[in-house]
């Protein structure tokens, strides 16, 4: 068992409220929040583990920011909310047994194509449009089949749930943005009870993160919800191109192979 000076524990809780400020505005908290555990020594499962403990109290605090505002309906979410968590709870005991290679492979790629997608989408707005699926099939495939990505992966969710919200859904950014945070918070409490269950969450450090993402989302969906799109879409791409160069980054990336690099 690791222990946690007074400053690790002050850095870990600085970059959960930095973290979840960015996320509950573009998703992509966890490229701060798990370096960062990381560094303290953690093993990757308990770093990711925690992390997703302390995601728990950002996605929330979001859920509850925009709900207060009208952006999301979380009574009428609540079915689609608990498939993501199933969803998400499979995934996580996926995790031991599928390689992830493809997905470590594909996933820079896919990441920089919704940035190009949001980047040069024209009228990218927060007024709705018309869908392309029903809320019934909607919920009954892309909810899961992302819930089920966040457990055994994770990185660039929230962005996929966006995109898919926007195209599939008919929904304007803002609404997007709300509705994404709420299945968050779904596929994190999927998640957090395996990973509670493996032994792998450090209890302590993920409340006091989870107290700092609680204030950070809160400021940070309170932003969102007055500037809406044109604060959200910007962040939304350079948190996707931000991910995909950080997995690129990692010498072990399978697509470096690929390419020679």
């Amino acid at each position: 068992m690791l222990e946690f000076a007074s400053e690790t524990i002050a850095m870990l809780m600085l970059a959960a409220f930095v973290a979840g400020f960015i996320d509950s505005i573009a998703g992509g908290g966890g490229l701060i929040a798990i370096p960062a555990l990381l560094l303290t020594g953690m093993s990757p499962v308990h770093a990711l583990g925690t992390n997703k403990l302390q995601a728990l109290f950002g996605s929330g605090s979001a859920t509850l920011a925009y709900a207060s505002k009208g952006h999301v309906n979380v009574r009428k979410q609540l079915p689609s909310a608990i498939v993501a968590a199933i969803g998400s709870a499979i995934g996580a005991l996926a995790a031991t047994v599928v390689p992830a290679d493809i997905l470590e492979a594909a996933l820079p790629v896919v990441l920089i194509a919704i940035a190009l997608f949001f980047a040069f989408k024209p009228r990218m707005n927060d007024i709705d449009r018309a869908r392309r699926m029903t809320p019934f099939l909607f919920g009954l495939t892309v909810v899961p089949i992302l819930g089920f990505y966040d457990g055994i992966f994770g990185p660039g969710t929230g962005s996929f749930y966006m995109l898919a919200f926007v195209t599939l859904a008919g929904y304007g950014v803002l609404k997007a943005t709300a509705h994404t945070k709420m299945l968050n918070f779904a596929t994190n409490i999927g998640a957090v009870i395996v990973f509670a269950l493996a032994g792998a969450v450090y209890l302590k450090i993920g409340l006091l993160m989870g107290v700092a993402q609680f204030i950070g989302a809160r400021l940070g969906a309170s932003l969102a919800i007055k500037i809406g799109a044109r604060l959200i879409k910007p962040l939304l791409v350079i948190i996707c191109v931000a991910l995909a160069v950080k997995l690129l980054s990692d010498p072990a990336n399978p697509l470096r192979a690929a390419l020679g690099w």
